[in-house]
């Protein structure tokens, strides 16, 4: 199914989903983001995307973002007040977008968790830098943190761009094909199946002969077998997961 036979209602889009990054290096985005399916659905008005300078909220002579850690320690840590003040410059009145904190110490972002950030409407995404984020802040302004992986980068812009780019390909005419974001990896607890295409014989290698078949139902018992075991191999927890959930 092409973008062109898609539904009336799926077509429409009363308001696109709208993604507010607040950073301390706004020239990151769009990015990667402005490309592809996420930039045509951008240019498309599928969703929207504004940057908010978090310096912009400083004052004094020099507008310091952050200071040194209360109690000492390596690093310097964004102040609260600076922070609060850009995060209530992108919340409108009536504005219940959630707000998540790019974090390593955040929740895990899961395919679940990306259908639940659609849904909402949009998402104000803060970037943090230095050492970290006063506390205060998170609490006072009931931030979510959220982590793209156990793993540390120079600060959250990379992990927003992640996030919205999980969100907006399940958007309503994004995708060219609705069927194509519904049997990949996590969509189903498994992991996804493999993928082959022509030619028929690759260096010796060949396609499995059940796809040649053309029996529909063969192919996705396959295919479902193969994921099973792709998951079972490589990610013993959804597997396990998955096995208790599906009996």
């Amino acid at each position: 199914m092409s973008d062109e036979t898609l539904s009336a209602e799926e077509q429409q889009v009363a308001e696109p989903w709208r993604a507010t990054v607040l950073t301390l290096y706004p020239d990151m985005f769009p990015g990667p983001l402005g490309t592809s399916l996420a930039g045509r659905g951008l240019e498309n008005g599928l969703w929207s995307l504004e940057n908010l300078h978090i310096r912009d909220f400083a004052e004094g002579k020099h507008r310091n973002v952050d200071d040194t850690p209360a109690g000492g320690g390596a690093g310097m840590v964004l102040r609260p007040d600076v922070l609060a003040k850009a995060i209530d410059s992108a919340t409108g009145e009536g504005d219940d977008r959630p707000r998540i904190l790019l974090s390593p110490r955040g929740v895990p972002l899961t395919q679940e968790k990306v259908r639940e950030l659609k849904d909402a409407g949009g998402a104000i995404l803060v970037c943090g830098r230095f050492e970290g984020v006063d506390q205060r802040v998170i609490e006072g302004r009931n931030l979510q943190e959220i982590s793209i992986g156990d793993y540390i980068l120079s600060g959250g812009e990379l992990g927003a761009m992640v996030l919205i780019d999980a969100v907006v390909r399940l958007l309503p005419g994004v995708m060219g094909k609705i069927a194509s974001g519904e049997d990949e990896s996590f969509e189903s607890g498994l992991l996804e199946y493999p993928h082959y295409t022509r030619p028929t014989v690759w260096e010796g290698r060949e396609i499995p002969e059940v796809l040649a078949s053309g029996h529909h139902g063969k192919i996705a018992e396959w295919r479902h077998e193969q994921a099973i075991e792709l998951t079972k191999e490589r990610r013993l927890d959804l597997y396990n997961l998955w096995k208790n959930e599906n009996g």
